[in-house]
């Protein structure tokens, strides 16, 4: 799979906020960040972009920082992941026949993301697309991501958590709410709820 060069500059203002973290937090990893998973998986989940004291520290999708305690957790109780905690990029843990990567790979100022962002991106995504039996999208960005890289119409796919899409005869979209803190802490997104989505797509991996 294609990942971005470590010292990718299709998009400055990421480039900017990347050179200053690595100034103010010399230790973190602070460049893009690689999908995480076997390139073959039947599960892909497509999350929104490394977090500054998580993905973008750790040099992993959702590792240290609390979006990666539910996800990593729930991986685990449905069988994709061998350890329930995510802490370091080196901590041994492995995914099985699931993979997670990010619609923009580079840490984004106040985690949002641009159009332009997202758009330069897209090709590391498109890379993704083909393995994958089920694709579990995390919020409303990277559910538009997937569609539009399917070159589906999103009027016809409007994001809902637990919603389900067909892309083609094949491959079936399914939508979360995102994992942060902000959703977890509002009870927008409960362990119920997230389980529900995980529950779905592993049924349809059987």
């Amino acid at each position: 799979m294609t990942q971005p060069p470590a010292d990718c500059s299709s998009c400055p203002r990421l480039v900017a906020l990347r050179k200053q973290v690595q100034i103010d937090h010399p230790n973190h990893h602070a460049a893009p960040v690689p999908a995480f998973g076997p390139a073959d998986a039947r599960l892909l989940v497509v999350g929104l972009a490394p977090g500054m004291h998580g993905a973008n520290a750790t040099g992993r999708p959702f590792t240290g920082d609390h979006a990666g305690v539910l996800l990593y957790r729930t991986l685990y109780d449905f069988g994709f992941a061998s350890s329930p905690v995510s802490e370091q990029a080196d901590d041994g843990l492995k995914l099985i026949d699931c993979r997670i990567t990010n619609v923009v790979k580079c840490l984004p100022p106040e985690n949002k993301p641009v159009a332009a962002e997202v758009n330069a991106c897209s090709r590391f995504l498109m890379d993704e697309l083909g393995p994958p039996d089920v694709l579990l999208a995390l919020g409303g960005v990277a559910h538009k991501a997937v569609i539009r890289a399917y070159g589906l119409r999103q009027k016809d796919h409007v994001f809902g958590h637990g919603a389900e899409h067909a892309l083609n005869e094949r491959q079936v979209l399914i939508d979360s709410y995102h994992c942060s803190r902000y959703n977890t802490n509002t009870r927008r997104l409960t362990p119920r709820m997230f389980a529900d989505v995980f529950a779905a797509a592993r049924k349809r991996l059987a």
